[in-house]
């Protein structure tokens, strides 16, 4: 795995090994962000001469590695070019990120994407609103597959008791650095052990929602329709955009800051629903599909990539509550009033639905079928 992760010992990796090639200092990237040890400039700022010089090193580097049989290029720009460059086989998983915020509208890169993804192998997209933006920024492209992003669903499952969920919850938190005053935006917030078990001290209609803190992911539209339901919150994330959510937030609402897979993996089991009100396209919907194998029925905005995961719900929900897999974009309203429905309902009969939309998560979303579907182009050609 070629990449400029500095701490690749957090991650299982499966065994792969890890080489990070130097690149002189400089990233390309499609939002700005902070990175260790490296300067941040959006791709569409980058000069000729810092693209080539980017990457001629990252190929360079993937040289030094061969023999191998085919190059993963991540991302349209800059991984096909540097796919490209490598003069090995390659292919590319195009992502939203790159199309929507640095290539659409600048002809510039919409070209050199072009002319780059003309020589992959195949091209992978996560969901059929991804293939669309993809042709729309770059032009008809041959040899596209949709594969969705896959979910670990062995280990996001349903918990046997309530009681075993928050042990362990309390557990990790309880594992977590020291962040006084929460000086660290991405590490969890400064005892949440303790905040955490008082809580869930009561067993009350709980609501998750975990993602970044930003205007684009609707945080507010869910904050705003929890003012009309009987229910609590836990809104997991950092972002520029948490002290006004903060500020908004009606009573019973939880920020943890950020959490890891080894939290959420036991808090999503203990959320009676899991919201993702994103109110800008999505490319996928990794956190309802991460909910859904944990058994939390997820209540999605529908649009995008998100409007496939709630098809992939609603494929195994009863047809009378089909309608509770999503609401309307940015809509307070309709998302109070199913969120409503949805914890209105006998326990035994939300536990069916966290039962059916495990069924979708495995179905459609595991890292099983998500890899035999990855392998199926390149094994065939």
């Amino acid at each position: 795995m070629v990449c400029q992760e500095p701490h690749p010992e957090r991650y299982d990796l499966g065994g792969a090994k890890v080489f990070r090639p130097n690149v002189g200092g400089l990233l390309p990237v499609f939002v700005l962000d902070r990175y260790e040890g490296l300067e941040a400039k959006l791709l569409q700022d980058f000069t000729h001469a810092e693209r080539a010089r980017y990457v001629a090193l990252n190929a360079t580097a993937l040289c030094a590695l061969v023999p191998a049989d085919l190059v993963f290029a991540n991302h349209v720009l800059p991984g096909a070019a540097v796919g490209y460059a490598s003069g090995m086989p390659f292919v590319v998983k195009a992502h939203g990120s790159e199309l929507e915020y640095s290539m659409r509208g600048n002809e510039e890169l919409a070209s050199w994407g072009r002319e780059c993804l003309e020589l992959a192998e195949a091209v992978f997209v996560g969901s059929a609103h991804i293939r669309n933006v993809l042709e729309d920024v770059v032009g008809h492209v041959e040899r596209v597959h949709e594969v969705p992003p896959g979910v670990d669903v062995e280990e996001f499952r349903p918990s046997r008791s309530r009681d075993e969920s928050l042990a362990r919850l309390l557990e990790e938190a309880r594992a977590d650095a020291a962040n006084p005053a929460n000086a660290s935006e991405r590490q969890p917030d400064d005892g949440n052990a303790a905040r955490l078990e008082e809580f869930f001290a009561t067993d009350e209609p709980t609501v998750v929602y975990f993602g970044k803190l930003l205007h684009n992911k609707g945080v507010h539209v869910l904050l705003e329709a929890l003012r009309s339901v009987d229910a609590r919150a836990v809104i997991v994330g950092f972002g520029d955009y948490r002290q006004e959510l903060e500020l908004i937030a009606p009573p019973g609402t939880l920020f943890t800051g950020p959490l890891e897979h080894r939290h959420l993996v036991h808090l999503l089991t203990l959320a009676d629903v899991t919201v993702v009100p994103s109110i800008f396209p999505e490319a996928f919907g990794m956190v309802a599909a991460e909910a859904a194998a944990a058994g939390s029925p997820p209540l999605v905005a529908r649009h995008s990539g998100l409007a496939e995961i709630a098809e992939g719900l609603e494929a195994e929900y009863p047809p009378e509550h089909r309608h509770l897999a999503s609401f309307a974009n940015g809509d307070a309203g309709d998302l109070a009033a199913k969120l409503s429905e949805l914890l209105a309902l006998p326990t035994e009969t939300r536990a069916e639905l966290g039962a059916a939309a495990r069924r979708a998560a495995v179905a459609r979303w595991s890292w099983t079928s998500v890899a035999a579907r990855l392998l199926a182009p390149i094994e065939r050609d």
